[in-house]
């Protein structure tokens, strides 16, 4: 039965060959965060997991981000792209490529031990190089370097073993090993290129031994599709699940048929409407491969707040790791991934098998639910001691700490709940359980942004705006260094009076305010005008320059001062921000800051 699902497989790849190569070769990031919208039946695992480990491991990792002793900042394994190494230079790294430290069970139980629920490792990337024993080309671990062996087979059976589903990631288009593969324009000529060619001999048949020689798969991640026009993609996806039929498949296939949406490298989506699995990726320092002069590691506590953050929007979190050319995860990676698991052994049950939170972000954190259970993840303790949760209109049953279990005061005043928290049990990340009866109510995207002089400061942030006219809140992506992206809401397109946005927020102690705006000016656009209303007040305002934005370079933002008003009781306020005069676009703006005046 395997033989003939196998030959039905290699026929098939055959066929779809003939269906589109109608491919442009391509450097830039291609994300491809669309999905089929049906359901996969083995989804659920993946959607109670919330917490997967991603491996970058490749020759990349012998050179560490460092060629010709030169450093190139940035992601490490792009470097062939970036010094646009000849393909010829560049495979003779794996001469020296032996990783003998290399422990599979090691890397399981690190994974496990950090509360991560799956793997998933890099059997391609974009250099070519198979970091599996492929009977394709010789450009392998097996073949082509001192170690001789195939890591995945032990790694495969080490994390299954651990109890955490195994994935391959694998960059079907891009290959700049191969005279047909895509993206290599330093050594072959574009427009002579058979991409027909370089599907059907290498990219297709080492899929099929993925698949095929290395047990159960919970998920294929793929990368940078192309070549496949959306009838292709879905009989390549119907065929490999005839191999593996609870084999989940990425978004990044391409052609919106994937089982669970990847946003991009380093995104977490400000709102999510539509339903479905979906996941955040990023990557524990600034590289997704090894680099050995990037030190810029997540704290525990940042991996946290940020796996909290993703769990509050019903996503998963995968974080990436970058082993050295030894086979050795990095130390910080190894040590800070345990404190996490470490936290999590405490707070499981607000995390693993969560949905989003029906209350939105808070000025002390967020949540995430069960059925009758709401969690809050404070970050941040008020002055007052006092949790208030808005329009919290089940019956109340319990309200306590999940560490430890301690029961905590609670009281309902005019719909909402208000907690006394004498101090965070986890300055990480303290978990509140409010257990009750009734039903969930929907998360109300256009609830009030609460504001309270209880912090220090309160964001109002630009996806809490309603826009009119032609201004409109949209995602911008910049990096910092070299495919380092950084994703930024913001309010834009406001270049006249009738473009204005507008923000609700709820007040919560009456007193003086400091109001802030945080936004992005390009030189040119400086100098304009603009009026900022609250409270049947308007304070006008001048832009000051900041810096031009490009996609590839740090988008950078200045917080300007611009007023004080004085709240005089709680309640409902509206901000507005608008230009005073038609012009150019008045500014990029992510949040207003409001600061308690003390």
């Amino acid at each position: 039965m395997m033989i003939n699902r196998i030959k039905n497989l290699t026929a098939l790849f055959v066929l779809f060959l003939a269906i589109t190569m109608s491919v442009n070769a391509q450097d830039t990031e291609s994300w491809d965060k669309t999905v089929s919208g049906k359901e996969h039946p083995n989804i659920q695992w993946f959607k109670d997991a919330k917490f997967g480990m991603f491996i970058h491991w490749g020759l990349f990792s012998q050179t560490g981000g460092t060629w010709q002793g030169k450093n190139y900042y940035g992601i490490s394994e792009w470097l062939m792209n970036r010094g646009k190494i000849p393909a010829a230079e560049y495979a003779t790294i794996a001469k020296s490529f032996n990783p003998t430290k290399f422990n599979a069970k090691q890397w399981a139980q690190i994974a496990k031990d950090a509360g991560m629920k799956y793997m998933v490792v890099t059997a391609k990337h974009h250099e070519g190089f198979a970091m599996f024993d492929s009977k394709v080309s010789d450009f392998n671990i097996v073949k082509a370097t001192p170690y001789g062996k195939d890591p995945m087979k032990e790694l495969s059976q080490a994390v299954r073993d651990a109890g955490l589903q195994f994935g391959f990631y694998y960059s079907q288009y891009l290959d700049w090993h191969e005279p047909n593969g895509g993206g290599n324009r330093w050594d072959f000529d574009d427009s002579k290129k058979d991409y027909a060619l370089y599907y059907k001999t290498k990219s297709i048949p080492q899929i099929k031994e993925l698949v095929s020689n290395y047990g159960p798969l919970g998920l294929l991640w793929f990368d940078q599709s192309g070549g496949l026009d959306k009838e292709g993609t879905q009989k390549l996806i119907n065929e490999v699940r005839a191999i593996q039929p609870g084999c989940l498949i990425s978004s990044r296939v391409g052609n919106g048929l994937g089982d669970f949406k990847d946003y991009g490298d380093g995104e977490v989506p400000a709102i999510v409407t539509a339903p479905g699995a979906w996941e955040a990726l990023f990557t524990h320092n600034d590289s997704w491969g090894y680099s050995r002069f990037d030190y810029n590691f997540k704290t525990p506590k940042e991996i946290i707040q940020l796996l909290a953050t993703v769990s509050s929007k019903g996503g998963n979190l995968i974080l990436n790791v970058g082993p050295d050319s030894t086979g050795q995860i990095p130390a910080y990676s190894v040590k800070y991934l345990h404190q996490v698991g470490q936290w999590l052994k405490v707070n499981s049950e607000s995390i693993y098998g969560s949905t989003k939170g029906f209350i939105g972000p808070q000025p002390w954190g967020v949540t995430t639910s069960k059925p009758n259970k709401l969690f809050l993840h404070v970050f941040v303790r008020p002055r007052n001691g006092v949790i208030l949760i808005p329009q919290m209109q089940q019956t109340i049953k319990k309200v306590y700490l999940l560490a430890g279990q301690q029961v905590l005061r609670s009281t309902k005043k005019g719909g909402d709940l208000l907690i006394n928290l004498p101090a965070l049990r986890d300055d990480k990340n303290t978990v509140i359980v409010v257990e009750y009866n009734g039903k969930a109510t929907p998360l109300n995207p256009d609830a009030p942004v609460m504001v309270s002089a209880q912090y220090a400061t309160n964001p109002v942030e630009a996806i809490n705006a309603h826009t009119s006219g032609n201004s409109q809140v949209k995602s911008i992506t910049s990096s910092h260094y070299f495919g380092d992206w950084k994703h930024t809401t913001c309010v834009t397109n406001m270049a006249a009076p009738v473009d204005i946005a507008t923000f609700t927020t709820r007040v919560t102690e009456p007193g003086d305010y400091k109001l802030i705006l945080e936004y992005n000016c390009p030189p040119a656009q400086a100098g304009q005008e603009g009026v900022m209303n609250i409270n049947d007040k308007d304070y006008q305002f001048q832009t000051l320059a900041v810096s031009d934005y490009d996609s590839h370079k740090p988008l950078l933002f200045i917080q300007q001062p611009v007023a004080i008003t004085t709240v005089t009781k709680a309640g409902i306020y509206n901000i507005s921000i608008r230009p005073l005069q038609q012009g150019k676009e008045l500014f990029k703006l992510k949040t207003i800051w409001m600061e308690p005046v003390k």
